[in-house]
């Protein structure tokens, strides 16, 4: 199994598929790869790396407190070992916010980043109120309920939503209640003028307490494109995994020449 060391003896478990530009996709907390199991079609054309964050799925602990940088600096770890040189780096949800952590602290090994339902900062009631909600839970002994909740709200089959309930039920309780705590508290917006790369901003129509999240990126990063698909809430990865790949699939086609991997 391609596990990799990071941090002292944290062991992070990780999956590569497919030949070509490589994608790296972050999942939110508590979730794990298997959120980006409809992605794999994609492996035709690109290289496809999936992992769990440290505490999540397969993926060991480790002893060090939890922080954003500390996870962006895990994915490092992991391109280090893969000896990629550069990557389009994907995040989804709260994923989002490591992919532009790992961005400003790494731009030399950032190609183009894409942001599903991502955010710089929380500062909107109602999802303040869905990190309080997630930290309760934890905090309650809930992630039973938890993984129950995830499952329903994104699988597309019976199997698919036992397998993401199953996975998030591996999930450390204490890890996932610091990974809330701290995507609560992270805050990059000062920093944001500082990617140079393109920036893909994906979100739903209906998932209308992002909107003003994606306006924020738009304005604070140089380099964006905005797509928005029709019918959609939050859980495009699952819900709308056939739009996101093609509109994937633009976006790395289109990357100019200077943002090609040149690995």
């Amino acid at each position: 199994m391609p596990f990799v060391s990071s941090q002292g003896q944290t062991q992070l478990y990780f999956e590569v598929q497919g030949k070509g530009k490589p994608i790296l996709f972050i999942h939110p907390p508590g979730m794990g790869l298997v959120t980006f199991k409809l992605q794999q079609p994609l492996s035709d054309q690109f290289q496809l790396v999936t992992f769990d964050l440290r505490g999540n799925g397969k993926s060991s602990s480790g002893s060090e407190p939890i922080t954003i940088p500390l996870l962006a600096r895990d994915i490092l770890t992991i391109l280090n070992k893969l000896a990629l040189d550069r990557v389009i780096i994907c995040g989804y949800s709260n994923g989002g916010s490591i992919a532009l952590e790992f961005a400003l602290e790494n731009p030399d090994r950032v190609e183009g980043i894409i942001l599903i339902g991502g955010f710089s900062e929380v500062n909107t009631f109602w999802l303040r109120s869905e990190f309080k909600l997630g930290i309760y839970t934890v905090k309650m002994k809930g992630i039973s309920f938890l993984a129950k909740v995830l499952g329903l709200a994104h699988g597309t089959t019976k199997e698919y939503r036992e397998e993401i309930e199953a996975y998030v039920k591996r999930t450390n309780p204490h890890i996932l209640y610091e990974m809330y705590v701290k995507g609560l508290e992270y805050n990059c917006t000062n920093r944001l003028y500082q990617i140079k790369v393109p920036v893909l901003l994906v979100d739903g129509t209906l998932d209308l307490y992002m909107h003003s999240y994606q306006k924020l990126l738009e304005e604070k990063i140089q380099l964006t494109q905005k797509r928005l698909i029709p019918k959609a809430r939050h859980q495009i990865p699952t819900k709308f995994a056939n739009d996101l790949n093609q509109i994937i699939y633009d976006f790395v086609c289109s990357l100019p020449f200077e943002h090609q991997n040149r690995i």
